[in-house]
Parts: structure tokens; sequence; C-alpha cells
């Protein structure tokens, strides 16, 4: 499995990253590989090489901003939790496990390492957690269908969506296109924040309870097209997509399974009889008697259907049959 970490160098590489700037426009200009063709540059040919070749293959590439510093395997020593880069004479501490360093990108601030990291074998669970994603409310509610426990997580997440759309948008009117722009990064970290540390609890709660994870297929989703205006706008600002990647990637490392289910009628079907209730907003409310959050309801139904408690709502019509005798057979 290969993860990228983040890690602050603290050096000033201002003149490598210029030299780094010219030869990717020189590379997109000439489409040349050859690093004896920008000697006359002065970067090292190491990383010139790599300059070359992610720049000087790629047709679609016209113009670029900015181009960080690539250092390959070769170029970088590991030992005793310091990362050793002789080329830029650069020592970064770095204790993450990791079973190889396949690539380093520097810009100003930052030095992004590529590493491979060794994988867990999966467990045999013996229970599972459903987990439900939201756009409003909670974004995400976990549910063990075994101990009958729920965790509610991330009701910050909707809150700061709509602070800054708010914000974007009295910005956006007085013309501040540049505050906009960082008003989003901004908002952007913080969800990602968030997004870590969800994931981080749904995964402990798993090894905790020596549990797998059953989430909803939601590939698709915002291709939907009955949608209100408010519904819309919450669907397309939220990072589900990121946080079941966190969630899955977190899984895999410590050996969780995470199995994923078609999301149909989740929020609809009852945990308890497995038919369609009805569910106004936040309440859900079933012909049997159940009464329950939906969020909730829809967290047990997503970890029962896997377990096979209760079946997809159309797999049980079907299966019904039918029981009503024809007149032509009674003769």
């Amino acid at each position: 499995m290969i993860l990228t970490y983040k890690v602050r160098h603290n050096s000033n590489f201002d003149s490598e990253l210029q030299k780094a700037k010219l030869i990717a426009e020189f590379a997109i200009k000439n489409k040349t590989l050859s690093s004896s063709t920008v000697k006359h540059f002065g970067l090292k040919s190491m990383i010139s090489n790599q300059i070359l070749r992610k720049y000087g293959k790629n047709k679609r590439i016209k113009h670029v901003h900015s181009v960080n510093l690539i250092i390959p395997n070769q170029g970088i020593n590991f030992k005793n939790n310091k990362i050793s880069i002789p080329c830029l004479n650069l020592i970064l501490d770095f204790n993450k496990p990791c079973a190889k360093i396949n690539q380093i990108e520097l810009n100003k601030e930052y030095a992004f390492v590529s590493v491979t990291i060794s994988e867990n074998n999966l467990i045999i669970p013996d229970q599972w957690l459903g987990v439900d994603l939201n756009t409003t409310g909670y974004c995400t509610v976990v549910a063990n269908e075994t101990t009958g426990k729920v965790l509610k997580l991330g009701k910050k997440a909707h809150h700061t969506h709509l602070k800054y759309k708010n914000q974007r948008k009295h910005l956006q009117k007085s013309r501040c296109y540049k505050l906009v722009k960082k008003i989003k990064n901004k908002e952007s970290k913080i969800v990602r924040d968030l997004n870590h540390k969800i994931s981080r609890r749904i995964v402990d709660e798993a090894v905790k309870q020596n549990a797998g994870i059953v989430l909803e297929d939601l590939t698709g989703i915002r291709g939907t097209k009955k949608q209100t205006k408010s519904f819309k706008y919450s669907l397309n600002s939220w990072s589900f997509f990121q946080l079941r990647q966190f969630i899955e990637y977190k899984a895999k490392l410590l050996g969780i399974p995470v199995i994923k289910i078609d999301p149909a009628y989740t929020s609809q079907q009852c945990s308890r009889c497995g038919l369609l209730g009805e569910r106004d907003k936040k309440q859900f409310k079933c012909q049997c008697g159940h009464v329950e959050h939906a969020d909730v309801n829809a967290a047990f139904s997503i970890a029962k259907r896997h377990t096979g408690m209760i079946q997809f709502p159309i797999e049980r019509v079907i299966g019904k049959g039918n029981t009503d005798i024809p007149q032509g057979a009674m003769l």
C-alpha cells in the first residue's frame, strides 16, 4: 500500500525551485527527456531527470505555475528515523513505519514523502458496524448490529459548510476573489481534518470490537436529478468520497474488512422488520411500530442487510410470492 506523508522541511530551496520551473517549461516546449539538454540550468541531474519525465512526456500540460523538486528512491537514505537527501544537503525527521521510501517531492515549505507500507492480513470479524453517511446533521452515524451501540460523529461539518458558504457569498458580491479562494482553502483544510478524526474514530471502534465495516456504495449519487436547491449544495460541498477513502485506507492498514452495499432504500427500510417505512426529515416510523432516528435506523439497516438479518426490500416482495388461488384452479 502506498501512502504520502507531509513533513515540514524548514529549508530554503527558492533557487532550486526556480531552476526546476525553467526545466519544466523547457521540457514542455522541446519534449526532451535528456538531462544533458538542461545541464546549463545548474540543477542536479537526478532531480532534472524526474522533472523531464513528468513534464516532457505529458502532452496535456501547456503551462506550469509551480514545480516541485522530485527526488527518486536512489537519492534517498533512510536510517534511524532520519531521511537524508545528499544532493540537497537535507535531513528530515521521519518516524512513520514503512517498508520503503519511493520518492520525495519538495516545495517551499513541505516535503511530500511517498512510502510503501506492508498491509496486515484481514481479520475474521465477530460483528459488523453499519456506517450511514449524511449531508445534514451528524455527517456519520455508526451502529453495531450485535451490541446495539450507536456513534454519532461530525456534527460540525454541516455548520462549517454553511458558515463559509455565507462568507464566500458576501466576498463574491464585493468582488474579493482572492479572499474567496483563501476562504475555500481554509474550509477544505478544516473538513479534511474532521474527516481524518471521524475515520480514525470509526476504525478504532472496529478494532476494539473486532468488527468489520459496512459502507454504502455512493458512486454517482451526485447525478441524481430530483434534488432541492439546498440539498444539492449540501451534497456537492460534502466530501463524503474523501471520508470513505480515509476509512478504507486506515482499515486496510489494520486488517479490518470494509464492505460496500447498494444504498437503495437504506434510509427508508426498517431495521427491525425489513419493510419500507415512512421517513420525515430525521424521524423514521414503520407499520410494525418501530420508531427511530432516521440516520440511526439507516446505520442499523446497512449492517443488518450485509449480515442477512434483513433482505433488500425488492427481494422481500419477490420472495413473498402470490398466495391467491385462481378461480380456474378450483374447477
